[in-house]
């Protein structure tokens, strides 16, 4: 897209960016190791299985367990010093950090009035995936790439390492979430800030370990095609997305100012963006382009404002038979806009992610949990894998009514059993009812 959610800083606040990042191209995941804080100098029976199968996919393990004899520290860009870090969690993120990081990013947005430019990271971040592509990472998605400074250097994501440097201090500061997680996380929160729905979503997703994964430039969509129904539908069909999903994320530009200097589209400045918030430019989509509403399609259906951006693939969103459909529908009606979109920026979210756990982490006001776990019962009958707790709970009366437990699972087949008991109690109701 252009540059749907760009943005402009002050020079002050560039100057404390400058000083808080490090280069695109410098920031590589991180990893941890937990060891057991009653000694100083912790031997390798401390590490447990668990931990080593947390780090097995991280390019620093090697690094790390040559040096074992260091107790592992975080530092923490908020002063607070160091600390010992706990024994990790297997997920990709850790739940806690992960609820302490968007309290940091709400922060941040209320400072900086950055939601623009954190929405469009984490689509830029997901919307490379190829659902043609089973291989992660080559499939592209939400996987951390857009980090990486050869990506960041593709067209389409002009400006956008100024988000990465906002979110940098915050990823220092919470070393057990990873980039992947970060840009989704920021990117929902920034839509909800703004007055927009509560977008359902999940995280675990694995960060892409470095430059050379990072996906061809060219997948995400262009402002000005010379056909642009079709190119939306040829960019967004790849991803899996239909044209009702196509419409309803294309109202996230009621959020933004699209520059010049940086897509080619767009004024210098208008009535509407000379004064900021931040460094005043550009043209935005509506008049209040920090408040998500529906007022991107009342403003593109009206057309009565010429102060207003409208890009041809604005206002296609009204011309093609199909997307009309949707568009019309949102003009009028914002809760089913704020519904259609919520399902779609979440289904974006998780494009060519690969999440651990396997079923993601869900946050709500509570503590942050893991969702609840799919039972596949060939998984847990050959008793060659471990059940988790969740599991043990939710199969434990029907375990024990076969003679099984939940700490040791049966030998023969889950339902093999469960058909040798029916068999009997048909034939026992049969013999005593003759």
């Amino acid at each position: 897209m252009a540059e749907a959610f760009s943005l402009s800083l002050t020079p002050p606040q560039m100057a404390s960016l400058s000083g808080a990042a490090v280069a695109s191209s410098r920031l590589l995941p991180r990893a941890r190791l937990g060891f057991s804080t009653s000694s100083s100098t912790p031997s390798p029976s401390s590490l447990s299985l668990s931990s080593l199968k947390c780090l097995r996919s991280s390019p620093l393990l090697s690094h790390l367990l040559h040096r074992q004899k260091t107790t592992s520290v975080r530092a923490s860009s908020g002063g607070l010093g160091f600390s010992s870090v706990a024994a990790p969690k297997c997920s990709a993120s850790d739940p806690d950090q992960l609820k302490s990081a968007r309290e940091d990013i709400k922060e941040l947005l209320k400072s900086n009035f950055c939601h623009p430019i954190l929405v469009r990271l984490g689509w830029h971040d997901a919307g490379t995936y190829n659902k043609n592509i089973e291989e992660w990472p080559l499939r592209g998605g939400a996987n951390g790439s857009l980090r990486f400074e050869i990506e960041l250097k593709h067209g389409a994501n002009a400006g956008l390492v100024n988000a990465v440097k906002l979110l940098q201090p915050i990823k220092d500061k919470y070393s057990g979430v990873t980039y992947a997680d970060l840009f989704q996380l920021a990117s929902a929160t920034a839509v909800e800030e703004a007055g927009g729905p509560k977008i359902p979503m999940k995280y675990g997703r694995v960060d892409a370990s470095g430059p050379e994964q990072c996906p061809e430039e060219g997948r995400l969509p262009a402002a000005g095609p010379p056909s642009p129904a079709d190119h939306l539908r040829d960019v967004f069909y790849r991803m899996g997305l239909n044209d009702k999903e196509i419409v309803a994320l294309s109202g996230a530009h009621t959020l933004g100012r699209s520059r010049p200097e940086r897509s080619g589209w767009g004024k210098p400045e208008t009535k509407y963006t000379k004064d900021g918030p931040g460094a005043p430019g550009g043209q935005s989509w509506t008049v209040q382009w920090l408040k998500f509403d529906n007022s991107y399609f009342k403003d593109i259906k009206e057309k009565i404002d010429e102060e207003l951006l409208v890009l041809p693939t604005d206002a296609i969103l009204f011309e093609d038979p199909s997307f009309k459909v949707y568009a019309e529908k949102y003009a009028v009606d914002q809760e089913a806009f704020f519904k259609d979109y919520a399902e779609a920026h979440a289904k974006l979210s998780n494009l060519g992610a690969k999440f651990d756990p396997p079923e993601g982490i869900v946050m709500d006001d509570g503590p942050a949990e893991a969702a609840p776990e799919k039972f596949v019962a060939a998984k847990y009958s050959s008793g060659k894998r471990e059940l988790s707790e969740a599991m043990k709970q939710k199969i434990r009366a029907e375990y024990e009514a076969v003679g099984g437990s939940p700490d040791k699972p049966l030998q023969s087949n889950y339902f093999l059993n469960i058909m040798i008991v029916i068999a009997v109690l048909a034939f026992l109701t049969t013999l005593f009812g003759n």
